[in-house]
């Protein structure tokens, strides 16, 4: 029976037949995911699938540490290939940190080597037996926090030393074992154990995890309690392919303690303005041009501040007037430079732009380049060729007026133009004769996940889609606005707008169930109560996109083109899951 089982282990190690298992732990206070435990299993046709079965083999054929090495290779490549958010809490036993011939460095080593961040890791110190040697594994646990990795020990009240361990090692996470969890809302006793536990986190700098939470009971008691982190079955089972967000159920629960947390989004309305818009033509003059006629030019108009130097249509420079008034005024200078070519106090690398590069691209080239650019300011051109010049305080100026407007109509969610810039923008492209396509974005069944999720979490998804649509939008041709809620408008001038709405449907559609639990995402949806008790079944929230054409000749406001595109959005909103309609109706009679 002992070679069999050896047998099963060398071939287990061999040939790497071990599975990784993830089971999020969630911060209390707002629901969110903090991290995952990495859980092993061995071959689920094996003896040693359990892992207490597995580990109780690898001590008794002396091959623990190969075993352990193993798992947590396991565990850290699928972590890795999961691409999932937050910590990983790495099992480790005391025994093989304590290893003196092992290298301290493997699982740094390995980390790197697969791409993982050592601050995202903890390791969680998990007793199989007795440990003595303190002095050493405090020695150990400081090698390790030395490398970027925090520290967690798991069971809590359970283990042989526990209690020990955390006055030695002072972890950053403490893992109250299940035992004092479970049935903790009908025992005062457990309960004034874990209030004990969480006085003493509180005061040492540790956050307390409560595992085993298996029970919606049980997790009201903690939250009441304050505990910071929790895990288990009721909020989610370990699994292969965890997910990234809590069960409804869950955040209903909880949904009451979390506070909002906006998010900002740049106003495209700055991208809208070029440096055009500033445009001044002071007189120019030629690189022969002598410096005793530049000065003359000054001294006749005293407004005068630059003077672009340009042949040919081509800029070649800038003359600064305080720059050329303090070079005169010096001993001799007039005498020296007055009939030479103004090249000689020429400014010979001025800022130069296009005349439909926008603001917000202007003030970064002068935050990246020589400040005294801002006060020579910007000379302007059309492909190359000179058409004026805009200063340094007429573009602080405007930039500081656009970010009062945007921060007065945008959209204090997703920081998008709100109303007022949306219909600005749409009766601008009509006036101005420019064909586009308005396309409504209404997302289907949000309601009731905010109703049950709770504000945060809805606020959440809001943001993420408002994410999605800019990333797939192009800024200098798109506009994107929030008109409100859940719904929101695109302004289309990109020639492949329909790619880019199936773009934004597919990209929503991988991106909506990370707010699910594995069991809503299987059932495609959750149950809930209404606000009449009764059980309701809601399905996962999709995205509608209605979308028109809008020509001169069919529209004449801001008003019909709303109407129009609230139509085609009503007609998304009939077909099933993430959605797109288009009106063509008013395009074919065109045609005719």
């Amino acid at each position: 029976m002992q070679n069999s089982v050896l047998q099963q282990l060398l071939r287990i190690i061999r040939e790497r037949q071990l599975s990784a298992r993830f089971q999020p732990i969630i911060q209390m206070d707002d629901g969110q995911i903090l991290g995952y435990e990495g859980l092993i299993r061995g071959p689920s046709d094996s003896t040693l699938h359990s892992p207490i079965n597995l580990f109780q083999a690898a001590a008794e054929h002396n091959l623990s540490v190969t075993v352990e090495h193993l798992c947590r290779r396991i565990v850290l490549e699928q972590f890795k290939a999961l691409n999932l958010p937050g910590k990983l809490f790495l099992n480790v036993s005391p025994e093989c940190l304590l290893q003196r011939d092992a290298r301290h460095g493997e699982t740094l080593d390995y980390i790197h080597e697969i791409g993982i961040n050592p601050q995202r890791v903890i390791i969680e110190l998990t007793e199989y037996q007795p440990t003595h040697d303190y002095a050493l594994l405090y020695e150990a646990v400081l090698h390790y926090r030395k490398m970027g990795f925090e520290i967690a020990i798991d069971d809590l009240g359970e283990g042989f030393s526990s209690l020990r361990l955390w006055s030695e090692l002072h972890p950053e996470f403490v893992k109250i074992d299940m035992h004092f969890i479970q049935g903790i809302d009908k025992d005062s006793v457990k309960r004034q154990f874990v209030k004990s536990i969480q006085s003493i986190a509180e005061k040492s700098g540790s956050k307390v995890v409560a595992e085993g939470i298996e029970t919606q009971a049980e997790l009201l008691t903690l939250l009441e309690l304050g505990v910071a982190c929790g895990q288990g079955y009721h909020i989610a089972k370990p699994h292969p392919s965890p997910a990234k967000s809590i069960s409804a159920e869950v955040a209903k629960t909880i949904s009451l303690k979390r506070s909002k947390m906006p998010a900002a989004y740049l106003d495209q309305h700055q991208n809208a303005v070029t440096i055009k818009h500033l445009l001044k033509t002071p007189p120019t003059i030629s690189s022969s041009t002598l410096n005793n006629e530049v000065e003359n030019l000054f001294l006749a108009d005293p407004k005068l501040k630059i003077i672009p130097v340009v042949d040919n249509h081509i800029p070649v420079g800038i003359i600064n007037r305080h720059n050329m008034i303090d070079r005169f005024s010096r001993p001799f200078q007039r005498e020296l430079y007055g009939k030479k070519s103004c090249k000689v106090f020429m400014d010979s690398n001025p800022l130069t732009v296009e005349q439909n590069t926008n603001l917000q691209q202007v003030s970064h080239m002068i935050v990246e380049a020589d400040p005294e650019h801002l006060i020579n300011g910007i000379i302007v051109v059309d492909n190359g060729n000179y058409i004026g010049l805009a200063t340094g305080p007429d573009l602080m100026r405007e930039i500081t007026k656009m970010q009062i407007d945007a921060a007065r109509y945008a959209n204090p969610l997703t920081q998008l133009p709100g109303n007022v810039p949306i219909n600005q923008h749409i009766d601008q492209l009509l006036q101005q004769k420019i064909p586009f396509q308005a396309c409504y974005c209404d997302l289907d069944h949000f309601k009731p996940f905010n109703d049950v999720y709770g504000y945060q979490r809805g606020d959440e998804v809001i943001q993420m889609t408002s994410k999605i649509i800019v990333q797939h939008c192009t800024s200098d041709k798109d506009f994107i606005g929030h008109i409100g809620g859940d719904d929101f408008i695109i302004i289309f001038q990109s020639d492949n707008w329909e790619q880019r709405c199936r773009d934004i449907l597919n990209t929503f559609e991988s991106e909506i169930i990370d707010f699910y639990s594995n069991e809503d995402r299987e059932r495609g949806g959750y149950i809930s109560e209404d606000r009449q008790g009764k059980k309701v079944f809601y399905p996962l929230i999709s995205l509608s996109l209605g979308v028109i054409s809008a020509r001169v000749e069919q529209y004449g406001s801001h008003h019909q083109i709303a109407i129009a595109a609230t139509e085609a959005k009503k007609q998304a909103k009939r077909l099933l899951g993430n959605s797109l309609f288009i009106d063509r109706r008013k395009e074919v009679a065109t045609s005719v």
